[in-house]
C-alpha cells in the first residue's frame, strides 16, 4: 500500500492535533504537530527577551540557528513531546503565556522559513500526518489529502478554557475567547503564509460534531485516498 501525505489545517482549538494524532496512529503514520514547533520558538523568545519591539524580532532572527527542535517519544505514554535545545518543554509550550504570543512569532518570515524547511524534510518520504496553519497551502501543497478544521470562536474558547482549567491555570473564559479571536485575526491576515483553506481541502466544521464522528469520517476519507494510490 502506497503511503500518502495528509495535511490537517485550521483554526486554533479545533482539535486538529487530537484528530491528526489519532489518524496517524490508525494508519501507522508519523504525526507532526507543527504548532508545537512554533510554540517552542515562542517560548525561546519569551525566555530570552525577544518579544515586543522590532529590535527584539531582529534579535530572535539572529538566534534562530541556535534553536534546536526535536520530537522525542515519551516511553510511558508513547506520545512524542517537544524538546527545545535538549530540554523537554511540552508542558511549558501549552500555557496561556505562550498562547498569547505564538501567533506574533509565527508571523515572522524568517521563523516560518526555518520551520517550513524542517517540516518538509520530515515529510519527504510521505507516510505522515501533519497539522498546522499552512500545511496544505505552503508546506505540502501537493498533499494527497487535505483537511481544514473549523468551529465557532465560542465553541473553541470553551474547549480551550476547560483544557487550561484542567491543567490548573487561572484564566477567565473572556480572556481565552479574546485570545482565540486575536489569534484568528493574526493568523488569517499575516502577509506570509496566512491561514486559509486550500482549494482542494475538505472542510470540517466540528462545532456540533463529536470526536468519534469526526474521526470515523476522516479515517474513511484517508482509507479511500490511500486505496486509490495502490
Amino acid at each position: 500500500m502506497g503511503k500518502i501525505t495528509i495535511a490537517v489545517d485550521g483554526y486554533s482549538s479545533t482539535g486538529k492535533s487530537t484528530i491528526a494524532k489519532r489518524l496517524a496512529a490508525a494508519l501507522g503514520y508519523i504525526y507532526v504537530d507543527t504548532g508545537a514547533m512554533y510554540r517552542a520558538v515562542t517560548l525561546f523568545a519569551l525566555n530570552n527577551g525577544f518579544i515586543g519591539t522590532q529590535d527584539d524580532i531582529l534579535g530572535l532572527v539572529k538566534q534562530l540557528p541556535k534553536i534546536k527542535l526535536k520530537f522525542v517519544p515519551n516511553k510511558e505514554t508513547g506520545r512524542s513531546e517537544m524538546y527545545l535545545n535538549g530540554k523537554n518543554v511540552e508542558e511549558e509550550i501549552r500555557t496561556m503565556k505562550v498562547s498569547r504570543q505564538v501567533s506574533k512569532v509565527a508571523a515572522i518570515g524568517e521563523v516560518r522559513t526555518k520551520l517550513v524547511e524542517m517540516q518538509q524534510q520530515m515529510g519527504k518520504d510521505k507516510g505522515i500526518v501533519m497539522d498546522g496553519r499552512d500545511i496544505g497551502t505552503v508546506v505540502f501543497p501537493d498533499a494527497e489529502l487535505k483537511l481544514f478544521m473549523t468551529a465557532s470562536p465560542e465553541i473553541r474558547a470553551t474547549r480551550r478554557y476547560k483544557e487550561l482549567l484542567d491543567k490548573g491555570e487561572k484564566v477567565t473564559f473572556e480572556e481565552v475567547l479574546k485570545n482565540v479571536q486575536e489569534r484568528d485575526r493574526i493568523d488569517s491576515t499575516r502577509s506570509i503564509s496566512p491561514l486559509k483553506k486550500a482549494k482542494d481541502a475538505i472542510e470540517f466544521d466540528n462545532s456540533d460534531m463529536g470526536l468519534e464522528e469526526q474521526f470515523e469520517r476522516i479515517h474513511e476519507f484517508a482509507k479511500r485516498v490511500i486505496g486509490k494510490g495502490r
